[in-house]
């Protein structure tokens, strides 16, 4: 980034929050859009490797790669041909060792109409930081882009009412295109772990009584362990290890009220060939024995 601010705030929390380097803007218009570069700074005291706020957006569209940063606590590693898309507010921390290569935009959040601020989703957070276009639509985005950096450097040939005028709806064609890739991108990780979430939901059911661990079903369903966390939190509110607790819970349940079977052979038919183990586990999640349980029923 070449960008630089003349002053930041400090915020409650101890992570500073930077505004938007207006007094670079071309004309006073609210937006900023060319190549990154080497010098990636808001202000001379407080390099971007540190963690910290700004006020405005950035999408950063990357020809080079890859670059990590981190939004949110969340490590992102965006290759070329990728866009990172970072709102007001977010925390975030540029990589002490990636270059950054490409084109960056920068936008103060008041730049636009309301109407076209909610129909762009520029303060929908709940969609994902990292995008990745297929071809056409980088192709696409590419050009939009072009099409602002020519707008934004062109200051002579229009009055600055018009400049800004066309400015803005510049601006907007490409923030479109870019709010349906993130919302589209959105709804295929839902759909993504919706199907992860079904087939880690199939596989527990059909081997929950011999097999309890997270790693043995992720490696089963050729997925990482990560990708089972967040499909089952997506899905469930929970972890892939508090899914599978809770079914064996409910089996324990179910044989201790509907059979007599001892406790050991309850326990081991769940997967706990020792009866202590199988007691102190059922305790864990219930409060109870497994005696105090089954008497509690009859």
């Amino acid at each position: 980034m070449t960008d630089r601010t003349p002053s930041g705030a400090g915020d409650g929390d101890g992570i500073r929050t930077f505004p938007f380097p207006v007094d670079l803007s071309v004309c006073g218009v609210g937006i900023q859009v060319g190549p990154m570069g080497t010098e990636r700074m808001w202000h001379d005291d407080a390099p971007l490797e540190r963690v910290h706020r700004i006020d405005f957006h950035v999408v950063m569209l990357f020809t080079e790669g890859p670059v990590r940063h981190m939004i949110d606590f969340a490590e992102y590693e965006a290759r070329a041909g990728d866009l990172l898309w970072i709102r007001p507010g977010q925390v975030h921390r540029f990589s002490r060792t990636c270059e950054y290569r490409g084109s960056v935009l920068t936008m103060q959040p008041g730049f636009l109409p309301r109407a076209t601020v909610e129909a762009t989703g520029l303060y929908r957070y709940d969609l994902p930081p990292l995008l990745r276009p297929d071809a056409p639509q980088l192709a696409a985005l590419r050009a939009s882009l072009a099409n602002l950096q020519r707008e934004y450097e062109d200051t002579e040939t229009l009055p600055l009412s018009l400049h800004t005028s066309v400015l803005r709806h510049s601006l907007t064609a490409f923030l479109l295109r870019l709010s349906h890739l993130a919302a589209s991108s959105a709804e295929a990780a839902r759909r993504q772990a919706d199907t992860t979430f079904t087939l880690f939901r199939d596989a527990v059911e059909k081997d929950f009584a011999t097999n309890h661990s997270v790693n043995a079903y992720a490696d089963a369903l050729g997925y990482s362990r990560r990708t089972l966390v967040r499909a089952v939190r997506a899905a469930t509110g929970e972890t892939p290890k508090g899914f599978i607790d809770k079914r064996v819970v409910l089996e324990a349940k179910r044989l201790l009220a509907h059979t007599d079977l001892p406790i050991g052979r309850v326990g081991a038919a769940i997967g706990f060939p020792d009866a202590a183990n199988f007691s102190k586990f059922f305790h864990l999640h219930t409060g109870q024995t497994p005696v105090a349980f089954r008497a509690e029923l009859r």
